[in-house]
């Protein structure tokens, strides 16, 4: 703060660069990352990015029974949500010292402006 209770600009839009920098840093290592889940002890194992892309998906023959193709679609279905999970997981890791110095994503209040 400056005298006269002004915030000093020139601080804070150095902040705001330093924040957008690490932003831009941790978006480029969750696109570059790579989290994995499974379902069915193993048996059908799904790849995602750390953004959430499904990047692959990788099923054990004993998986496969052309009788009953349900129940593999759920082991898909299942091990994509645990990669999904996974992913989130990472995504909040990387990114959420950057937008917790924001306000958690709901405003401006790391940057130490008045009122927020």
């Amino acid at each position: 703060m400056q005298p006269g209770g002004q915030p000093n600009m020139q601080q804070i839009m150095e902040q705001a660069q330093k924040m957008q920098q690490q932003l831009m840093t941790a978006q480029q290592e969750l696109a570059e990352a790579e989290v994995s889940g499974s379902a069915g002890g193993g048996l059908v194992t799904a790849v995602v990015s750390g953004s959430g892309e499904l990047k692959s998906v990788a099923i054990d023959p004993k998986a496969v029974d052309p009788d009953d193709t349900d129940t593999l679609s759920d082991l898909v279905v299942a091990a994509v949500r645990d990669a999904n999970r996974a992913a989130q997981e990472l995504q909040q890791e990387k990114m959420g010292p950057v937008t917790g110095a924001l306000g958690g994503g709901q405003g401006l209040g790391g940057l130490g402006l008045p009122g927020l």
